[in-house]
This record gives structure tokens, C-alpha cells and sequence, in this order.
């Protein structure tokens, strides 16, 4: 891309992350300059007259006052193109590897410059257009084999539409012209490689409304706090309670063709296990290595708070890169809060005017603005092909404080919260979702998608259950105070029920290869039969069966062990509604036919 006429300046004030530089006159809001005679990745994010407050990117130790400052007249971009999938990335797009290679060092030299995406690497380039045609923008050029998991999609760049005068097949760089296209009296070439400014959202044809579920395989997810496809999510919690292992099991198992993880955290906490493990991970549907389908942008410790803040914006514009391709996207943010608090210590610096706890008055609007480009869509192009991105962002509170003003600003804006409980990790009861506090404002009409595939069932089963947990929870409170005998048959059996729900339903082992993921029939039929066992209990309570008969029966060691049963072995679920309602019969006193109330 041609740069602009070149602004240079000098540094005036260090202060951290946050240099200014005067004599800037003539530079643009969010322009990239490089910062002192090293060179130092760096974006303006303030303009007086001709002062400019520039973010950088890289540590500024050493930097002094009167070293040139050199704008590139470009906003902050990332290159899209093939060879994205598979990589490690920092904040900026520069890729990991390169750069311990380039710096020859595990520790990152400061003013490196390194390609995003490998230039000496051929693709073999199959176009889907020919000669002649007319195109438009975000129709597909051809098609490059990413991964053995990826076709990666050539499209028609926004701004561009007219008649191909050229089309390239065959192995080619990603800066080689691969079309030529006629736009009005103008020839434009296109290649594979693409730019686009972050902090710019990528154009859709049509927003659609997110009432198509996005099944996870996790129990309490999908039943009970449901996700849409192309919604948004909240993952509060404390430290210890599980969040990263959540975003592994939905990266693996969410039925999104693509992955992009976003670490804000650092080395050394929350990035350690990803990096470590991810490669490891493997893609369940598919047995290839989960990579094959996934961009990592991890945070390095020895950059700057200020990265963080870059690292949300890249992360979302490959995303919308990968749906204006007609992908489903799961895009996991671990965790905003590292990014919130790159935001409140840049405002510190620029002397901003502090809200709640330090964290800038704009904190809302700005996690708003990466939420909102999630979403569902129909994507530019003749094709109109449908894509998405499901934004998943976890949220660390210090101390697992839930009305700090990061959590309370991302409720705000997203419409699922899975609140994560530091007591139910203590207990060992893993995924750790706090039945009782989370909620999912998708449940209604996802409700009403799943009723059509199971018999105007799910919505009632999914109340029922969750008005019996509700029950529990009052029950176990007069227990506590009174003891168990102040209790009625029926409601101790309503505390028999809720343990069945909790143990047998709601816990799920992450690690176990059968119970790590059930499909949305098992966990229909699970839940039916706990809830079928307790409707036939009542009623036998009802006509005088001693509940110590009821408890003892051997189906409910059946009920208990469904969730280790095999994908390929549902209709042994199926069979066990048949020796519930027998062996409820056996109980009852007077012989009679059992029967739900």
C-alpha cells in the first residue's frame, strides 16, 4: 500500500506506554508511527494542534525526549490472507515465531518489523470465477486450501465491483495478482493478501436476528443458559474457578467452523495454559489437531499494558475476515479485564477525568463497540452466503467481586452470563455456573427453536428443573437452620431430585472422554428421565409408597451413570423410561397402575 506524505516529529514527554510528540502537524487520529531511533510500533490516540499522545506498543525504556518520531499515514491494520490460521500472534499481528527467530532469543528485541502473514510461502490458488464475469464486493475470487480443516476463501475487496479482466490459477505468493478487475475506467489488481484498519468494522449485507443455537455439548451451557449463534457471552469469576477451561471446552467443542482465541492476560498467568495446550488439543469431530482451525493472538509479558488494548480489535477484525468468508466464528476473549485495565491505565496517563474505580468514563462504550461486532449476517456478495461471530469474553474481577465496573458494564451489553462460582470449584463441582445467578436472555426463543425438534417438551422440562433447584436452595436453607425431619416426604424428595440434577446433569467432567461432550438428544433424554423418575415418585408418595423404597430403587444407579453413556449407545437411555415406570410399580401399595400426575 502507498504511504501517505510522511509526518515526522520529535518526543517531547515520556510517560510508560504514553509518548508525546511534537511537531506532528499533519498527522491523522489512530495513525501507526514508529517512535524513536529504535523504531517502536506506536498509534496516536490524541491530537492538539500539533502535539500528538501516541500509545506505544513496545516497552519505551530508553526512549529520551528529542528522538524523531515518524508517522506511516496508516491507521492501525492487519493483513488478511492465507497463512493466518495456525499462527501465534502478539497484539499487533506480529507473529511469535518470527520474531524469536528474528531476535534470536525467546525474549522479544524491541522495533522488530515482521510479516503478519509469510510472503515466500506459495498457495495453490483454484478461482471460482472466470473471465468476463461481473463481480461485486465480497464475491468469491477462488479458493486457497489453508488447512486440511480450512478452505480459505478469496474474495472481492469492499470498494471494488466491475467486470474480471484476468484470473490467475496456480501456485502464487500472497502479493502476486491473482485478478484483475475493470471498475468503471479503472484497472484494479487484486492479490490474496488484503488490509484492513482495526478499529473499523467490516461491512455486511444484512444483520439477522441471532435465533439459531449454537450447541456447545456442555449440559449447563446448552439446556439450561443456551448461546446463540452469533451472540454474546459473559464469563465472570475468580481466579481458580474454571474460565480458561471453559473457553477450551467451547473452542473444541461449539459447532463453529473456526476459532480465534484472544489472551489479553500474560505469560505467566492466564496465556500459559493456552499456549502450552492448544497445540496439544485435539479437534473432537474431525481428529486433526484443533490448530488446523484456530489464529492465537497471545499478549507476551514483556509487552506493554498498552498491547492489551490493540489485541481485542485485531482479534475481532479476523474474525470478521472469516464470516465475510461465510464461517461460523467463536471468537474467546481471556480476559477483558486485562484489556479494561490497558484502558485505565492509558487514561490515567493522558490525565483523562477517572470513573468508577480509575477505569475511564468511556469503559461501556468501548466494550460495547467490540460486542457489537459480533453477531449474525448475511455477508456481502452475490452469494449471500450467512456467517457469524459468537463473542465469548471472560471477565476476572478482582476477588470475584461481580459488581466491579468491568463485569457490570459487560452485562450490560451481553445477553448470556454464566457466572462462575469460587464455592462450587471448591467443591470440585466443575463446569462451575452458578445455576442460581446466571442467566441467559436467549432461552426464550431458543426455546421455541428446540420445541419444534422435541415435541413442545424442552421449554417445560428446562422451567421444571430450574424451579427445582430453586426449591433446594430454599429447602437447604431449613435444613440448615431446623434439620432434616422438619421436612415433608415430597419435599425431601425434591431434594433427592435437585442432587440427581446437580451430580448426574449439571456436573460434567472435562476430562473424561465420553463425558466431555453430549449431544443435545443425550441431554434431552437425560433430563427427561431424572424429571420422569420424580414425577412417578410423587405420585406413588401421594398414594402412601415409604419414600426409603423409592430411594433405594436400582434404576436410579442407572439414572446416575447415563452420562457415561456412549454417543452410539442412546437407545440403552431410551430403554431406562420403561424400567423406571416397573420399578416405581414395585412400591406401590396398592399395586395400581403408576401413572404421571
Amino acid at each position: 500500500m502507498a504511504q501517505h506524505s510522511t509526518v515526522q516529529g520529535t518526543i517531547a514527554k515520556i510517560s510508560g506506554p504514553l509518548v508525546v510528540a511534537k511537531g506532528m502537524a499533519g498527522a491523522c487520529m489512530f495513525d501507526v508511527v514508529r517512535v524513536g531511533t529504535m523504531g517502536l510500533v506506536g498509534e496516536i490516540i490524541e491530537l492538539k494542534g500539533d502535539t500528538a499522545s501516541i500509545q506505544v506498543y513496545e516497552e519505551t525504556s530508553g526512549v529520551m525526549p528529542g528522538e524523531p518520531v515518524v508517522s506511516t499515514g496508516e491507521p492501525l491494520s492487519v493483513e488478511l490472507g492465507p497463512g493466518i490460521i495456525e499462527q501465534f500472534y502478539d497484539g499487533v499481528q506480529r507473529p511469535l515465531k518470527l520474531i524469536e527467530d528474528a531476535a534470536q532469543s525467546p525474549f522479544i528485541s524491541r522495533g522488530i518489523a515482521v510479516p503478519a502473514i509469510p510472503r515466500d510461502l506459495a498457495w495453490d490458488f483454484v478461482p471460482r470465477v472466470k473471465k468476463g464475469d461481473e463481480v461485486v464486493p465480497g464475491d468469491i475470487l477462488g479458493v486457497v486450501q489453508e488447512t486440511v480443516l480450512v478452505e480459505h476463501r478469496i474474495m472481492v475487496p469492499v470498494g471494488v465491483r466491475g467486470k474480471v479482466l484476468k484470473i490467475e490459477s496456480g501456485s502464487h505468493l500472497v502479493e502476486d495478482v491473482i485478478a484483475v478487475i475493470q471498475d468503471g475506467d479503472d484497472k484494479k489488481e487484486v492479490r490474496m493478501l488484503q488490509r484492513w484498519p482495526v478499529r473499523a468494522p467490516r461491512p455486511v449485507a444484512k444483520r439477522l436476528p441471532p435465533y439459531v443455537p449454537l450447541t456447545t455439548g456442555q449440559r449447563v451451557v446448552d439446556l439450561f443458559f443456551p448461546l446463540a449463534r452469533g451472540g454474546t457471552a459473559c464469563v465472570p469469576g475468580p481466579f481458580g474457578s474454571g474460565k480458561t477451561v471453559i473457553q477450551h471446552q467451547l473452542a473444541k467443542w461449539a459447532d463453529a467452523e473456526i476459532v480465534v482465541y484472544v489472551g489479553c492476560g500474560e505469560r505467566g498467568n492466564e496465556m500459559t495454559d493456552v499456549l502450552l495446550e492448544f497445540p496439544e488439543l485435539e479437534d473432537p469431530r474431525s481428529g486433526h489437531p484443533l490448530m488446523k482451525r484456530t489464529v492465537l493472538i497471545a499478549n507476551t509479558s514483556n509487552m506493554p499494558v498498552a498491547a492489551r488494548e490493540a489485541s481485542i480489535y485485531t482479534a475481532i477484525t479476523m474474525a470478521e475476515y472469516f464470516r465475510d468468508m461465510g464461517y461460523s466464528v467463536a471468537l474467546m476473549a481471556d480476559s477483558t479485564s486485562r484489556w479494561a485495565e490497558a484502558l485505565r491505565e492509558m487514561s490515567g496517563r493522558l490525565e483523562e477525568m477517572p470513573g468508577e474505580e480509575g477505569y475511564p468514563a468511556y469503559l461501556g462504550t468501548r466494550l460495547a463497540s467490540f460486542y457489537e461486532r459480533a453477531g449474525r449476517a448475511i455477508c456481502l456478495g452475490s452469494q449471500q452466503a450467512e456467517g457469524s461471530i459468537t463473542s465469548i469474553g471472560a471477565v476476572s474481577p478482582p476477588g470475584g467481586d461481580l459488581s466491579e465496573p468491568v463485569t457490570q458494564n459487560t452485562l450490560r451489553v451481553t445477553k448470556v452470563f454464566w457466572g462462575l462460582d469460587a464455592s462450587l470449584a471448591y467443591q470440585r463441582h466443575f463446569p462451575a455456573i452458578n445455576w442460581l445467578t446466571s442467566y441467559s436472555l436467549y432461552a426464550e426463543k431458543l426455546g421455541e427453536y428446540w420445541d419444534t425438534q422435541y415435541d413442545d417438551e424442552w421449554s417445560a422440562l428446562r422451567t421444571e428443573a430450574m424451579s427445582l433447584l430453586e426449591d433446594e436452595d430454599r429447602l437447604r436453607e431449613i435444613v440448615r437452620l431446623v434439620g432434616i425431619d422438619s421436612l415433608s416426604r415430597e419435599e425431601r424428595m425434591v431434594l433427592e431430585t435437585s442432587k440427581s440434577l446437580r451430580e448426574d446433569f449439571l456436573h460434567q467432567n472435562a476430562f473424561h472422554e465420553v463425558d466431555t461432550f453430549a449431544s443435545m438428544d443425550k441431554q434431552f433424554k437425560m433430563l427427561h428421565h431424572i424429571l420422569t423418575f420424580h414425577h412417578l415418585a410423587m405420585e406413588a408418595l401421594r398414594r402412601g409408597a415409604p419414600l426409603k423404597q423409592i430411594l433405594d430403587l436400582p434404576v436410579r444407579d442407572q439414572i446416575a451413570r447415563m452420562r457415561y453413556v456412549d454417543e452410539k449407545d442412546l437407545a440403552s437411555i431410551d430403554a431406562l423410561g420403561e424400567t423406571i415406570k416397573k420399578e416405581i410399580g414395585t412400591v406401590m401399595p396398592d399395586g395400581g397402575e403408576v401413572h404421571v400426575a
